[in-house]
């Protein structure tokens, strides 16, 4: 059973313990107004301080400035950022079955491929000529790794993930389940009779510490390579087409689609369903809002929105018939203003 201790060992406070402090269990983790005794919660918004005091939490990770608001039953342990010591913490609770080093009977490797020492391979995992896959990489049941890839160390691709040829994987990835790496880029040429495939010859390239959600699409490059620089997490079902660049740091959440080309700099985000049209160049530090539709880069960093949030229907019938008025509207008032001028 943990204690308090053990969270000592991997969160630095801000405040001296007690030695009866220092060993109370910890058993688990809840929200504030549901956790009960041995559980540890977190306050890091000010709109959930009113649940502090009623809390049944036996440890709390709060800011200096809600250590006094604290009940006197729970350990308050005083930190920077509350949120990201729950986010170091959470993996001591961490239920994920470890299966270091086993190669699953069914998995086939190829003969050329090299598998280092301490790898994981689930059950019917293929791996294709001259892939290379490095120590403590974890490899899910029902992958596919083609030929020439490289898996960097200690990544772990869950089940069903596809890694085309020749891609790249850096070390400490996490890939989940469904994504497919490297598929085919978009890319076509109009004929009289229908369409061209253009071979889409480039790779896809991923640095190191990149969280990959379900069921994602990395597309290769068309000529150059797709890059996914280091440290990037990108939730689940967005599409990333050819030869996109996604600098440093960044993060993109659901359903975001990136067209081919497009270039971020490190350390964007963008909200879910947000859209990016190809060839645009989106400078570092750009936050986009949710179903944001961005058809220009950016040259400088900020939040950028646009789209229309939800409103009662009756108005927003009655935004729509001004919306379809301005042309009429537009015209009358020019022809006002134009008679303004001709009366002075």
């Amino acid at each position: 059973m943990l204690t308090v201790n053990d969270l000592l060992a991997r969160v630095q406070t801000l405040n001296s313990l007690l030695d009866a402090q220092k060993s109370v269990p910890v058993t688990g983790l809840a929200a504030l107004d549901k956790a009960q005794t041995g559980e540890l919660s977190f306050l890091s918004s000010p709109k959930y301080r009113r649940q502090l005091a009623h809390t049944q939490a036996s440890v709390v990770l709060v800011k200096e400035v809600d250590r006094a608001a604290c009940p006197a039953s729970c350990v308050a342990l005083v930190v920077v950022d509350p949120y990201l010591a729950y986010a170091l913490l959470s993996h001591l609770f961490d239920s994920v079955p470890s299966a270091t080093g086993r190669l699953a009977d069914t998995a086939q490797i190829d003969p050329s491929a090299t598998v280092a020492a301490g790898v994981t391979m689930g059950p019917y995992a293929v791996v294709g000529r001259g892939v290379v896959i490095g120590p403590g990489a974890e490899v899910g049941a029902h992958c596919f790794i083609d030929d020439f890839a490289v898996i960097g160390a200690h990544t772990r691709l869950q089940a069903r993930v596809t890694v085309a040829h020749r891609c790249v994987l850096g070390a400490h990835c996490v890939i989940q389940s469904g994504t497919v790496i490297g598929s085919n880029g978009f890319g076509y040429a109009p004929t009289e009779t229908g369409w061209q495939a253009i071979a889409q010859l480039g790779r896809v390239l991923i640095g190191d510490r990149v969280e990959i959600g379900a069921n994602c699409t990395l597309d290769r490059g068309a000529i150059e390579d797709t890059r996914i620089d280091s440290d990037v997490i990108i939730d689940n079902l967005v599409h990333i087409g050819h030869n996109v660049q996604i600098g440093a740091r960044t993060a993109l959440a659901g359903q975001v689609g990136v067209a081919g080309s497009t270039h971020f700099g490190p350390s964007c985000s963008a909200g879910g369903q947000a859209g990016f049209t190809g060839h645009i160049e989106i400078a570092a530090n750009s936050h986009f809002t949710g179903q944001a539709m961005v058809t220009k880069g950016t040259t400088e960093g900020g939040l950028y929105s646009s789209g229309l949030p939800a409103q009662a229907s009756k108005d927003w019938r009655k935004m729509v018939a001004r919306v379809r008025q301005l042309e009429t509207t537009m015209a009358r008032l020019g022809a006002l203003e134009k008679l303004i001028e001709d009366t002075e």
